[in-house]
């Protein structure tokens, strides 16, 4: 089949997604057969490590990459928002009220329009106060806001958000998933890839990926279900030192099998779900 990236003006019965994805550049399969479906009020989480295939896999919904194979149905590009990982996300050299301004233009926004949008997503996001700082001057979690409103400023119907409090104060991490959450409840269609697996338990669903391939997809809790092993967790590891991992004091460990005699294993949250998902897929292979 030829692989489709389809703009649909209404939202397909199955939901705006990827499905049977696989890209391939230079040789190298950054996605196979991975399949993410997302609906408007939701929130969709994308985890796994370096190099797992997220960033790729968001970039073909918004209609920067394209598919091997497989076809993606997503709302005009015009229609979409995107943010971008790190600090691309924001020109650094003007003010917020530039970017805002920059922003608008690109999407004809203007008038009493802009205004209230612009007001009301620079108070949510503690913003209306750096109205007149260069983006550069702010911290990097204000930076990351201003980023997120810029990526929502025309009301997109998906919202696509590429790790967006990767390296932030705890406090705007808060703020920013409030802001997540309230684009969501608008009816935004919101897929977010994230290295905090707190955030991927709240969200509605859920796709492990590892190195281009699917480990885990749905709802936290059958993910969560999915955890393959045993998980223990004491004061050093119980096993190979690749199979164990820090949670605060405590060191936690996996092996494949049912739990040993006189082993208590703990119920996995999601870090540990992932971790277990990640190491199971990498002793097959």
């Amino acid at each position: 089949m030829t692989p489709t990236t389809r703009a649909s003006a209404d939202v397909p019965a199955d939901g705006w997604g990827a499905f049977g994805a696989s890209v391939v550049f230079d040789g190298t399969t950054a996605l196979d057969d991975v399949t993410l479906t997302v609906v408007p009020g939701q929130v969709a989480a994308v985890v796994g490590g370096d190099g797992a295939g997220k960033t790729t896999l968001l970039r073909t919904l918004v209609h920067r990459v394209a598919l091997t194979a497989g076809h993606v149905d997503a709302p005009a590009a015009a229609t979409c928002g995107f943010m971008p990982t790190g600090a691309s996300g924001v020109w650094q050299d003007l003010t917020v009220e530039e970017n805002i301004s920059f922003v608008a233009a690109a999407h004809r926004m203007s008038g009493p329009k802009l205004a209230q949008r612009r007001d009301q997503l620079l108070k949510a996001a503690a913003l209306d106060r750096a109205w007149n700082r260069q983006a550069g001057a702010l911290s990097g979690g204000m930076r990351q806001k201003l980023a997120f409103c810029l990526a929502v400023l025309h009301t997109p119907r998906l919202l696509v958000l590429d790790e967006p409090s990767t390296g932030v104060d705890p406090v705007s991490r808060v703020d920013l998933w409030r802001l997540v959450s309230r684009a969501a409840a608008d009816g935004t269609a919101v897929v977010m890839a994230t290295t905090y697996l707190d955030e991927a338990e709240r969200a509605s669903t859920c796709l492990v990926l590892d190195n281009g391939r699917t480990l885990a997809s749905g709802p936290p809790s059958e993910v969560l279900a999915l955890t393959p092993g045993t998980i223990t967790s004491g004061n050093a590891p119980s096993g190979p030192r690749a199979s164990s991992w820090r949670r605060g004091r405590a060191t936690r460990s996996w092996h494949p099998g049912p739990a040993r005699q006189g082993e208590t294993p703990v119920t996995p949250d999601m870090e540990d779900a992932v971790i277990a998902l990640t190491l199971a897929a990498r002793k097959k292979n």
